[in-house]
């Protein structure tokens, strides 16, 4: 119990594996009486950031208690002028400061952040790094696009049902600034990665400037997609997995979801002429029409098409017939990790 302490008084270099939050009514009666832990994961990302505060089963699976989605575009911007803006770093501050509140509301006893592609890249970040370990409590560790990877496979993998094949699996996760394709054996070994510096709010301000977009900037969208995708082969036959929030909410479109449902969109699949149909689709609307569609989260409207064409693209590069998509990610990766730990 003495390592238990305040996060307010946690020196500079505490390491993650042991940051924990104030004792809670839950975690006094889990000491009473062995309950499962709660522990709690924040992905921040270049689009939203996400909260999950979950509880470790003795199974060894993790029961969601709370899941957590907010739009903070901390990302925007960084792709032409490489720093973070204020307005964003202020807006993820809020964010953070909330995420604290909720983690200890909901009995959780450890925390740990992660920073993804817009904090690799901004040449700003400890603007918002320093802050940010003050409001949320614990230091956010910006990982690398192989580490993103890892735990984005693994998180999958663990909610995945075992494939009747030997097919590879090919996992993708979309985000607003880069895009990560992981391939892996059937049995869980990752045998290769990539993170490409394509994402769905990266693409948009690079081409997509017209409302709804051109002819011509669809046409250097695709392009532009294609040409990061010529140099990661895709094995013949793979089981094609999307995840991320680009992923989920064409899940969510697709069936016209009038309230976000993650237990259903999970294990969704998308053929691929219906990805193309609804590509089709979205490039056609305003981010106003966008707006307007059932299962659309309206913050992410005015990138969605950008997204879609990732997925459309690398779905025909890897001669998919359709994806599965998983409502599994780096939150769910990192929560096992802390779930795991002694």
């Amino acid at each position: 119990m003495e390592r238990r302490r305040h996060l307010a008084h946690l020196g500079p270099d505490a390491r993650l594996s042991e940051v924990t939050l104030p004792f809670s009514d839950a975690t006094r009666r889990r000491d009473a009486g062995k309950a499962p832990r709660r522990v709690a994961s924040v992905d921040i990302g270049t689009n939203t950031i996400l909260l999950l505060v979950a509880e470790a089963m003795p199974s060894g699976d993790l029961r969601r208690v709370a899941d957590l989605c907010r739009f903070a575009r901390l990302g925007q911007g960084v792709e032409g002028r490489k720093e973070l803006g204020s307005d964003a770093i202020a807006r993820s501050l809020e964010i953070l400061t909330e995420y604290r509140e909720i983690a200890r509301r909901e009995g959780a006893e450890r925390i740990a952040a992660v920073g993804t592609q817009a904090l690799r890249e901004a040449q700003n970040a400890s603007e918002f790094l320093e802050p940010a370990r003050a409001r949320l409590g614990a230091k956010v560790e910006v990982i690398t696009g192989e580490r993103e990877a890892a735990l984005v496979f693994a998180a999958v993998r663990a909610s995945m049902p075992a494939s009747p094949t030997d097919a590879p699996l090919v996992v993708a996760d979309v985000g607003g600034g880069s895009t990560e394709i992981i391939v892996g054996e059937p049995g869980g070994a990752v045998t290769s990665f990539a993170s490409l510096p394509i994402g769905a709010v990266r693409l948009t301000e690079r081409h997509l400037r017209s409302d709804p977009p051109r002819d011509d900037e669809v046409r250097a969208l695709t392009a532009d997609i294609d040409d990061a995708l010529s140099a990661r082969p895709i094995p013949d036959g793979a089981r094609l997995v999307a995840t991320a929030g680009t992923a989920t909410t064409l899940a969510a479109v697709s069936r016209a979801l009038q309230e976000y449902d993650p237990d259903a969109i999970d294990g969704t699949v998308l053929a691929a002429a219906d990805i193309d149909r609804e590509l089709e689709r979205l490039v056609g609307l305003s981010t106003d029409e966008r707006r307007g569609l059932p299962g659309m989260q309206p913050e992410r409207a005015d990138v969605i098409a950008a997204g879609a064409a990732i997925f459309a693209r690398l779905v025909h590069r890897a001669g998919a017939s359709s994806m599965t998509v998983s409502d599994r990610g780096v939150r769910w990766g990192l929560a096992h990790e802390l779930a795991d730990e002694p």
